[in-house]
């Protein structure tokens, strides 16, 4: 009987320690998300499971080009995917379907190469916008189909979960998000 109970804890343990170390990971280092809709295809699309890293942005900034998951401003339950476009204290001019940039670095602005973008893709309306301390700009991929900060406002870092690291799902497009070099 006693070998029993040694036996019943001993198996207790390693269950107990294995959802210890499931809830960690998850909630403090990778965290699985679905994709639902079309605001990022044809790069993500609608049923893609992917896995986010929420580490990395304890350690550093998000950059331009990252595609990320955060909540939804209006909504902290809803998740959303996008593309981070514009960064702390720039100011982004939208017009004739380009981004311009303009930064400490680039004061006389450069206009942002989206290579990312299918063919004949440009980012509609007119509009400009000037990001303060801790505030993002995020665009969908697909953007005519894509709701995001030209409709609900620029992202504060606070509401950043984390970065996409890797699509595992469907099988036939397993694959490392990278980040855009520009």
């Amino acid at each position: 009987m006693k070998a029993f109970l040694y036996s019943l804890w001993e198996i207790f343990e390693v269950v107990l320690v294995a959802v210890i170390a499931v809830l960690i990971i998850r909630n403090f280092l990778i965290q699985p998300f679905l994709v639902s809709g079309a605001s990022m295809e044809p790069n993500f699309s609608s049923g893609d499971y992917l896995l986010i890293d929420e580490l990395s942005y304890r350690f550093r900034e998000p950059q331009r080009g990252e595609v990320i998951v955060f909540h939804y401003p209006k909504d902290e339950k809803t998740y959303y995917i996008k593309r981070i476009i514009g960064l702390p204290n720039e100011r982004l001019v939208i017009n004739e379907g380009k981004i311009k940039i303009f930064n400490k670095e680039h004061p006389d602005g450069f206009v942002l190469k989206e290579n990312y973008l299918p063919v004949g893709i440009e980012t509609s309306g007119t509009k400009e916008i000037i990001l303060k301390d801790n505030e993002y700009f995020v665009l969908g991929d697909n953007r005519n189909f894509s709701f995001d900060s030209r409709s609900w406002g620029n992202l504060k870092r606070s509401e950043i979960v984390g970065l996409v690291r890797l699509r595992l799902w469907p099988i036939n497009k397993l694959m490392a998000a990278e980040r855009p070099t520009y």
